[in-house]
C-alpha cells in the first residue's frame, strides 16, 4: 500500500494576525502618538454609586506638570515627565524609562457635576474623584397601587 502524502497550503493564521496588528496601529487617533513611543501612563476608571474614580499612575511627575480637565463628557488627562538632566561623562549602559508629554481621555458614561470635581496627587498617584449628576444617579420608583 503506498501512503500519498497530501501537501496542506501553510497557515494564514499568522498574516492575519499580522495584519490585525498594523490595522490596528492605523486605527489609532494620532494624537495618541505618545503610545508608539511608549510613554501611556497606566489608567483604572471605575464607578461608584455616586462617583466616578479615575487612577493615573505618573510617577516622577511634578503636579504643575499634569493637567486635568472636563469636555464634552470625557475627563483629559494630560501631562510632561521631563527628563532628568544627564552628565556628559556618563554612559548610558540602560535606559527604560520613558520621558515626555501624554494625554489621555476617558469617555464618561454618563453626566458628572463639574463644579464637584475634585483631583488629589499623591506619591505618583492621580486620582480624579467625578461626582455623578443628580440626573445620572440611579433613582428609586414607588410603584402606587390603584
Amino acid at each position: 500500500m503506498k501512503l500519498t502524502r497530501v501537501s496542506t497550503w501553510p497557515t494564514l493564521g499568522r498574516l492575519t494576525d499580522l495584519r490585525d496588528e498594523i490595522d490596528r496601529l492605523f486605527e489609532a487617533p494620532l494624537a495618541r502618538t505618545s503610545e508608539f513611543l511608549g510613554w501611556t501612563p497606566a489608567f483604572d476608571v471605575y464607578e461608584e454609586k455616586d462617583n466616578f474614580i479615575v487612577k493615573a499612575e505618573l510617577p516622577g511627575m511634578k503636579r504643575e506638570d499634569i493637567n486635568v480637565s472636563l469636555h464634552d463628557g470625557s475627563l483629559i488627562i494630560s501631562g510632561e515627565r521631563k527628563s532628568e538632566t544627564k552628565s556628559e561623562e556618563a554612559e548610558v549602559y540602560r535606559a527604560e524609562r520613558f520621558f515626555g508629554k501624554f494625554q489621555r481621555v476617558v469617555a464618561l458614561p454618563t453626566a458628572v457635576a463639574a463644579n464637584k470635581v475634585k483631583a488629589e496627587y499623591k506619591d505618583g498617584i492621580l486620582s480624579v474623584t467625578l461626582p455623578k449628576s443628580e440626573e445620572a444617579k440611579p433613582k428609586q420608583i414607588e410603584v402606587n397601587v390603584s
